[in-house]
């Protein structure tokens, strides 16, 4: 006990958990006033001169294939012989296909951009001396339930690789924790104290736990701007798995200080850290082709760009006065808080004149994927709720039309897949209507010549060549780009070793798609039916999933292919064959999954040579900063049990004790769980008995008040 006692130490008054709290007014917007621009001109100084004729060439171009697209589709179907099916798929198309070109021109001026050495501006620079800071920024990492060792890894990294630039003065770190396992919170302040005895840093490395996490992210951050953000000229959001390097932080806060009219500036963080194979093609794909694509938004979105939620700075004061976010109306998953907050806060500070950025060219911004289907399922879940529920906040009044669009796009995302659904039943139903419907050769009117009724086999090889060419162009285009990159090039194992890199990832990506789009599919059909995605935390271990559950949550993918296959067969042998991609990643869901699950076969696909990126097989500093914080001894270890451990270790009660807000005053709201809990506490005759009556909810609420802390500590074993 004492040993493990000397690895923690209680804030002391000269180093609180908190600073002084700096109060900065958050009003909560009115989407249906125009914005107050408190005198900010409507096109930012920042906006690039030709952005108008780059959003025509982009989106013109896009328009141009679409339709050229449609007409080759409409020459496909029988013209004489119009049919509601043949109308419906020929509207679906344009639907679809318009959604791929877009996503084609932008890949196209993303390429010349980046192969020009573009993705900058601002003033901002990739190497060079470091300008010098003047103003102070906060970095913000909320966190909910989160493994505390992970989290202070990638705080430590960060933390370090500020002060080797030399500018840790103009920075404050934040841990903001919404974290609700009793447990898993101990271990957080176990984990906060001991990141700042390793580290030093007991005045600028700060812990809060909010004990009523309403609103989720955004209103773990909109709490933070309230209490402290009038102290900060900017702030930078992270994820739990964020990782940023000194480097790229003080480049863009001086981006910040040099263009006062710039509201937030986005980094492109690169995927690292995967080890399973569904893993590692998401960090490969997210490398190779994600600059392509990162920089062809940023060269038409211009000062109407998005935001992601993390790995960006943000001017506090434009935060704070534009992105106060209202309860949408109506009960969710529609209604209530705005989930996908990151898009909203943007439009809004774009919509009250604040510019956008997004700087894809500067590196030193990370981020980890999730190392399997099954848990970007479960993300994805909650971010097809959040994007769904945009349809109500599109109507806001002022708003630009790029944010606009934003919105528009997000949706699409998710709903592109039942459409791509209804489209390939669609075409199935055209092939059975084909098979049994007796043709009318001559129909009402006397004609001299026939008509023969056929879908032009000619002509559809020519719209599914030219479907696939602006579908894959793209990675085309990434891997050109990255022959010019000497570095790149090198990292990912060479030209030969990337090109059957981007070969396995496109062959596993094609069978994985119609899974994906059956899972997306039944999440837009769950959330139409009113079901809540609720609020699940993000799981970030080595994937490994137990063969029956994959059994269980895939068997029904694989019920489905079994019966298209066998529809498709009866229709017509030839339309089998060609829906053969979409039926092999459906009926082999179940060991698809669980073969991209696997971290074996990730690491053999490293050892392979494939899948490899530059920042595993160069790592820069900050990222191998971080590997020796995971790899680190975490000390004496505390028991799981957060009663046990503050037990154990009286530096750590003490701590807890200090940080807890002020004791319930009369008139203040009621916590039924606390009120239990103390009562049981007060009942039990041991610590075990204790641990054994309380719920998770009443073992946080007691935990929460002194009284209920010095009750514990009083408890016999």
């Amino acid at each position: 006990m004492d040993a493990v006692s000397q690895h923690t130490t209680v804030p002391s008054p000269s180093y609180p958990a908190l600073p002084p709290e700096s109060p900065l007014a958050m009003p909560v917007q009115n989407l249906h006033a125009a914005p107050d621009m408190q005198g900010r001109a409507r096109v930012p100084a920042t906006s690039p001169r030709s952005i108008a004729l780059r959003r025509l060439s982009v989106i013109g171009s896009a328009l141009v294939l679409t339709a050229y697209g449609a007409w080759r589709t409409h020459k496909v179907m029988d013209a004489a012989g119009i049919s509601t099916l043949g109308v419906i798929m020929l509207v679906l198309f344009i639907a679809l296909f318009m959604w791929i070109a877009l996503a084609f021109t932008s890949a196209v001026a993303g390429f010349c951009s980046l192969v020009a050495h573009g993705g900058l501006g601002l003033g901002i620079s990739r190497t060079g001396p470091l300008p010098v800071l003047t103003r102070r920024t906060a970095l913000l990492l909320p966190t909910y339930n989160e493994p505390p060792h992970r989290v202070m890894a990638g705080l430590k990294a960060i933390y370090t690789s500020l002060r080797e630039t030399g500018q840790m003065a103009a920075f404050d770190l934040f841990i903001l924790s919404d974290t609700t396992n009793p447990d898993i919170w101990v271990e957080e302040e176990a984990a906060f104290l001991a990141l700042r005895e390793q580290t030093g840093g007991h005045g600028d490395i700060f812990y809060r736990r909010r004990h009523n996490n309403v609103e989720r992210k955004a209103g773990n951050v909109g709490d933070w701007v309230r209490r402290f953000g009038g102290a900060y000229d900017h702030m930078v959001t992270l994820d739990a798995d964020s990782v940023m390097s000194g480097e790229t932080l003080v480049r863009m806060a001086a981006a910040m200080e040099r263009n006062p009219g710039v509201g937030l500036i986005q980094t492109l963080p690169v995927i690292v850290g995967g080890t399973t194979l569904f893993a590692r093609m998401q960090q490969f794909a997210g490398r190779v082709y994600g600059p392509i694509i990162a920089f062809g938004i940023a060269w038409w979105h211009g000062a109407e760009g998005n935001y992601w939620g993390h790995n960006a700075i943000i001017r506090t004061r434009a935060f704070a006065s534009q992105a106060g976010l209202p309860h949408v109306p109506g009960k969710p998953p529609f209604g209530g808080h705005i989930l996908s907050h990151d898009f909203v806060e943007a439009a809004l500070m774009r919509r009250g004149g604040w510019a956008i950025h997004m700087i894809p060219a500067l590196d030193g911004s990370y981020e980890e994927s999730p190392p399997s289907l099954t848990d970007v399922a479960i993300r994805d879940r909650r971010w097809c709720q959040g994007n769904l529920q945009h349809v109500k906040v599109l109507p806001t009044t002022g708003l630009h039309w790029v944010s606009r669009m934003h919105m528009v796009i997000g949706i699409g995302a998710y709903v592109t897949s039942p459409l791509w659904l209804v489209f390939l039943l669609t075409g199935i139903l055209i092939s059975l209507q084909a098979h049994f419907e007796r043709p009318e050769y001559f129909g009402d009117t006397r004609l001299l010549y026939p008509h023969w009724p056929h879908v032009d086999p000619v002509q559809a090889k020519y719209v599914f060549i030219g479907t696939m060419i602006i579908l894959l162009a793209p990675k085309l285009l990434a891997y050109i780009a990255l022959l010019f990159d000497g570095g790149t090039r090198r990292g990912c194992g060479g030209a030969l070793r990337a090109a059957l890199s981007i070969l396995a990832e496109t062959f596993i990506g094609g069978l994985i798609a119609p899974i994906a789009m059956l899972i997306q599919t039944s999440g837009v059909i769950s959330i139409l039916t009113g079901h809540d995605s609720g609020w699940n935390t993000q799981r970030r271990d080595d994937g490994g999933i137990p063969l029956w559950d994959i059994v269980r949550q895939y068997g029904r993918f694989t019920v489905f292919g079994i019966l298209l296959g066998a529809g498709a067969w009866v229709v017509s042998s030839s339309l089998f064959f060609w829906m053969t991609p979409v039926l092999l990643g459906l009926v082999f869901s179940i060991p698809l999954v669980a073969f991209t699950s696997s971290r074996s076969v990730g690491l053999d696909f490293r050892k392979a040579g494939l899948l490899l990126v530059p920042e595993e097989t160069r790592p820069p500093q900050v990222l191998t900063q971080l590997a020796q914080g995971l790899e680190a001894d975490q000390g004496p270890a505390l028991p799981q049990d957060a009663l046990r451990a503050l037990r154990a270790d009286t530096g750590l009660s003490q701590a807890h004790m200090a940080m807890l807000p002020p004791d319930r005053q009369p008139g203040d709201p009621i916590n039924a769980d606390q009120l239990v809990g103390l009562v049981k506490l007060s009942e039990a005759t041991s610590l075990g008995a204790a641990d054994k009556a309380l719920t998770l909810k009443e073992k946080a609420a007691v935990l929460a008040t002194r009284r209920g802390v010095d009750a514990i500590l009083r408890l016999p074993d």
